[in-house]
């Protein structure tokens, strides 16, 4: 791959250490490291893919004010399930454990909300087909996650934490009336926003969100979908298209990107929620599978299970982990999802109705603690991916770049990379990736991204909450 020249330096340099360890090097189930890394080496391999390379993703929580290491002993050794940290008691000795510890009390920054942006307007970037700059569009937002045009121009911004935005002329809007309440805790929130392909007729928008179960002994929840019209500067007309199921305290694994196709049917994955020896090969849940529904939540009668006794009939396809990228090519019709792997083995696949995309049977990644996840990376009967990236590259969000303004990514993929923080163009040909580029690196962690109707790119990165939008120099 051809080394990019910036003229002028405009990208800081984010090292990210998490899944450096490809499946080939890795222990076995339940051996025990060989080699005595140093805590921070231990931290950059097994920790900084989910809290950041510089300890920079950690929620303020009391433990960070507590005398000595109990706490964060406890929860390396033991983990957290309902946030799907994982227990490092199989990866550690006791001693790592604590030295790790004491690396991660020291090193909170004290104000972790002072990111810099890794981009400096104005600078050049020669990639390898294209020049552009980088234009910060948004600033200031909440983990931003959904992004979509309304035909005047205005955009809808959905934050994870449950507020919804338009954006018009530089300005904000105060929180969007009418969001349903959602689980907005770990992974969970409200997701994306998608227009109905006939919006100007019919005003539907579109949104998946993690619905919140409050009634039992504690919340739990799963994946919906909802439709609802723009009345001013709040939603009406609110219908419930989808509730996944079965509900679960576990606050990770929802999904959900949207996307429709030229005949009005909606496309969503929900993910396994965590529990894939549960759900994802079995067809009575929704949970480890793409589904596809009509506009109004019916089922098409199509749908390759709608006669399988027993079965969810909005399945499209199954075995599936975390489905975070969903969408049609524009010139073949053909449906593309990017799904995260465990640690390694993320995908990129070409969805078939009523195919078997083997999750957690097959797969090229291993368990975050080290071992062995399953022997296995293919078998009879189950699909094997277009594309899996190893190392991981948190894949999020995806596109295919369409109209003039980038003609040499012309029908590319781009996707977002959560914890390696860049921008990812692949190029395809035959359904085949023959090439892929890093953009961007260490632009922070990319959640979406989009096609405009201004025909540029534009992505948003988590934290600072940014949209950006790339802006091709001849």
């Amino acid at each position: 791959m051809r080394t990019r020249k910036i003229i002028p330096v405009v990208i800081a340099v984010a090292v990210a250490g998490a899944f450096l360890v490809s499946g080939s090097s890795c222990p076995g189930t339940g051996e025990r490291i060989q080699e005595q890394n140093s805590a921070s080496q231990n931290y950059q391999k097994y920790c900084a893919g989910c809290h950041g390379a510089n300890l920079e993703k950690f929620a303020a929580k009391a433990w960070m004010d507590e005398e000595g290491t109990a706490s964060v002993f406890r929860s390396i050794k033991s983990g957290i399930l309902t946030i799907g940290m994982p227990s490092f008691e199989k990866t550690f000795s006791d001693a790592e454990i604590e030295d790790l510890a004491v690396y991660v009390k020291k090193g909170i920054p004290e104000n972790r909300d002072n990111l810099k942006p890794a981009v400096t307007p104005g600078g050049i970037i020669e990639s390898e087909v294209q020049k552009f700059v980088v234009d910060t569009v948004v600033k200031g937002l909440n983990v931003p996650w959904g992004l979509a045009f309304l035909p005047d121009g205005r955009m809808l911004i959905t934050e994870r934490a449950g507020t919804l935005h338009l954006f018009s002329e530089g300005k904000l809007s105060p929180p969007v009336g009418g969001v349903p309440q959602v689980m907005a805790i770990g992974q969970g929130g409200l997701l994306d926003v998608c227009l109905h392909p006939d919006y100007d007729r019919n005003g539907w928008i579109y949104f998946s969100y993690s619905y919140l179960n409050n009634t039992g002994p504690k919340p739990v929840g799963n994946t919906a979908i909802m439709r609802a019209r723009l009345k001013g500067n709040s939603l009406a007309d609110q219908q419930i298209i989808y509730r996944g199921i079965p509900e679960t305290d576990r606050n990770y694994h929802f999904g959900c990107k949207i996307a429709f196709d030229n005949k009005g049917h909606i496309f969503f994955g929900n993910g396994d929620r965590g529990q894939h020896f549960d759900f994802p090969q079995k067809l009575d849940n929704t949970n480890g599978k793409i589904h596809r529904l009509k506009d109004d939540g019916t089922i098409p009668p199509d749908n390759p299970f709608v006669n399988t006794p027993g079965a969810i009939k909005s399945i499209y396809s199954y075995g599936h982990r975390n489905p975070q990228g969903t969408c049609i090519d524009p010139l073949t019709g053909k449906l593309w999802i990017s799904e995260h792997g465990p640690r390694g083995g993320d995908e990129l696949n070409l969805i078939k109705p009523g195919l078997n995309y083997g999750w957690p049977v097959i797969c090229y990644g291993i368990n975050y603690d080290g071992t062995i996840l399953t022997p296995l990376s293919e078998k009879e009967g189950m699909e094997q991916p277009v594309f899996y990236w190893l190392p991981s590259i948190g894949p999020c969000g995806m596109t295919f770049v369409t109209g003039d303004r980038y003609k040499n990514w012309k029908n590319n993929i781009m996707l977002g990379s959560l914890p390696l923080k860049h921008l990812e163009r692949v190029v395809l040909k035959n359904d085949r990736v023959l090439h892929r580029e890093p953009l961007l690196e260490g632009v922070g962690r990319v959640r979406n991204v989009v096609m405009g109707p201004d025909g540029f790119i534009y992505f948003a990165t988590e934290t600072p909450g940014t949209i950006m939008r790339l802006i091709p120099v001849e």
